[in-house]
């Protein structure tokens, strides 16, 4: 919901809050009570290395439990286009993240699919951000891009490199959040979302739901430029 505040002129003026995307979501019931807590988006990892990768029947069962205000993304790592449209149509995901060094051909495809495609960049190795400009992704999720794994692997970083960045593009923030640093970051560098995945979780794939309550709270009245979730 948008929030309305008074301007310096007669009309008042209209802020997009800051957006929340949970990540790494392995159960129905926490992708249910992510969403009761306020989650604008749930994400499901597709990616087998990773602790938190689910199969696409497990996917369209938090896809269903959902509900319709919020969407449910799929993270991919450099999978080819027919693979990622097969996950998609099995889970009934309407958005998708792209995690690896997928070329621009793929991201456009994706979009002409009528898909939301986000395309990861990283502060530390590439794709960079300065990859964006030929990248025709509907946002760019930002984080630093250390570590062995494509996420974030809990790594806090000088989240205010992304600060320009997201002056251009539609940015999601990511690394290192958690409930207790999430407020400055947002201060910071003005995101249109965060994405967060090891700061709220119990274990890998597990979330502790108040400390996605806690981070929601804590972003929560920050404004965004932009409405990335609908």
């Amino acid at each position: 919901m948008n929030t309305r505040i008074k301007g310096l002129g007669s009309e008042p003026r209209t802020l997009n809050p800051i957006q929340v995307k949970i990540c790494g979501l392995t159960r129905v019931d926490e992708a249910e009570a992510c969403a009761r807590a306020g989650a604008n988006a749930i994400g499901c990892v597709f990616y087998p290395r990773s602790p938190r990768c689910v199969g696409p029947a497990v996917a369209a069962d938090i896809r269903r439990a959902l509900p319709p205000e919020v969407a449910c993304v799929g993270v991919f790592v450099d999978e080819p286009f027919d693979a990622i449209m097969r996950t998609t149509a099995h889970a009934g995901l309407t958005a998708v993240q792209l995690h690896g060094n997928e070329p621009a051909e793929l991201v456009g495809r994706l979009r002409r699919e009528g898909l939301f495609v986000i395309k990861a960049l990283f502060a530390e190795r590439a794709p960079g951000l300065d990859a964006a400009a030929g990248l025709p992704a509907s946002a760019f999720l930002v984080e630093c891009g250390r570590g062995p794994l494509p996420g974030g692997n809990a790594s806090a970083w000088d989240w205010t490199r992304a600060a320009a960045f997201g002056e251009r593009y539609p940015l999601i923030l990511a690394g290192g959040l958690s409930p207790h640093n999430a407020a400055r970051a947002v201060r910071a560098v003005r995101p249109d979302a965060v994405d967060v995945s090891s700061g709220v979780e119990a274990s890998p794939g597990r979330k502790d739901i108040l400390k996605v309550a806690r981070l929601i709270a804590a972003v929560e009245p920050a404004a965004a430029r932009r409405t990335l979730f609908a």
